[in-house]
């Protein structure tokens, strides 16, 4: 589980290309709380297939800090950090509700969850292996914690077993 403050106000921050962790690491530098959610992506390097923690939302970054104190400007300057969103000239919190469900849907490293409650009938996501970013539908889950999932490929369905763990939600 993240690290959850129920009294931080929570923004978004807009980041550099390809400076989730060196911003995540210059705000906490700062004393700045972050959360940047992961979830993991298959991609193809060298002929094989190697999972990678990649950000929920590539681009941002999730910032806890008092706005009344001004420390806005503090985190538009930081390495990494492009700027706070904003509507008009002052950054707009984020919903706690929102940050705080997601959360709880995350592990102490920020990582997504695998979802728990599967049914035959859902729609999901592959996000590992070699089907990565298929969407399938789940057809039926064994004992085993295997789940067995209908891909349309080539014109035909086709049924494979993978673990929850491999599954997002859709």
């Amino acid at each position: 589980m993240a690290v959850y403050d129920s009294g931080a106000t929570w923004f978004l921050a807009q980041l550099k290309p390809n400076s989730a962790r060196i911003a995540e690491r210059n705000l906490k530098r700062q004393g700045f709380k972050t959360f940047l959610p992961l979830e993991e992506a298959t991609q193809q390097r060298g002929g094989k297939f190697v999972t990678i923690p990649k950000p929920l939302f590539p681009g941002y970054i999730f910032v806890a800090f008092d706005a009344g104190r001004g420390l806005w400007r503090k985190i538009n300057s930081t390495r990494g950090v492009t700027k706070l969103v904003s509507f008009g000239r002052e950054p707009v919190p984020v919903p706690l509700d929102l940050v705080s469900q997601l959360m709880l849907r995350c592990d102490a490293a920020g990582k997504l969850l695998p979802p728990k409650l599967l049914k035959p009938g859902d729609r999901v996501a592959i996000t590992k292996g070699p089907f990565a970013n298929f969407i399938a539908e789940v057809e039926q889950i064994a004992p085993d914690r295997r789940i067995w999932v209908l891909l349309d490929l080539m014109g035909g369905q086709t049924r494979v077993a993978v673990g929850a763990e491999q599954l997002r939600a859709v």
